[in-house]
């Protein structure tokens, strides 16, 4: 089975990740796409991110009934900081059945050669690259493919920003996540 690895911290998900996991699996060679959920980000500050496991519980709303999508915690049982290479590695050891690809975001993908071992990842594993506003794309490395997935302009940190405010968050996250996030209190300082 090919499957298509959407990490990121998800913090929290939105209509934005969910329209480009759809777009790849509706128009690339992939079966699944696993939402693997970073509980602490190398790039990114521990003290911004909500409690993974109530992301994750957030994620599993957010895709409840695609079968060919899941939410994976592989990363919270590894050593941290993630390091995407470590979690490919294992996710190789316990599904050696499955061919692994990566989706990155184009502001990643300017990154990864900065990544620990990118160079390995980058001749190892297809790419699918979308573009992501305000980030030009470099040249194109490794087996990397660009994907036109189509895009809406929503950040993490503007629905974080508007809760935070008080604001609604209808519309750019699931109804389900949106319930959730204000049942508990999720994103209120």
């Amino acid at each position: 089975m090919k499957i298509g690895l959407y990490f990121g911290s998800f913090n929290p998900i939105h209509h934005g990740h969910l329209i480009i996991a759809r777009h790849l699996l509706n128009e690339l060679e992939i079966d699944q796409v696993w939402f693997v959920v970073s509980p602490q980000n190398p790039f990114k500050q521990q003290k911004q991110l909500l409690n993974e496991y109530d992301r994750l519980n957030l994620l599993q709303l957010a895709i409840e009934g695609q079968a060919d999508m899941k939410a994976v915690d592989i990363e919270f049982r590894l050593p941290r900081p993630s390091f995407t290479i470590n979690t490919l590695t294992y996710l190789e050891e316990k599904y050696p059945q499955h061919e692994f690809s990566l989706v990155l975001g184009g502001d990643s993908y300017q990154h990864l050669k900065q990544w620990k071992n990118g160079d390995t990842i980058i001749a190892r594993y297809p790419l699918f690259v979308y573009r992501r506003p305000g980030h030009e794309l470099p040249p194109l490395f490794g087996k990397a493919t660009i994907v036109d997935a189509p895009l809406l302009d929503i950040s993490a940190t503007h629905i974080r920003t508007l809760l935070c405010e008080g604001k609604s968050i209808a519309f750019l996250v699931p109804e389900k996540v949106e319930q959730e996030i204000i049942r508990n209190n999720h994103y209120r300082l």
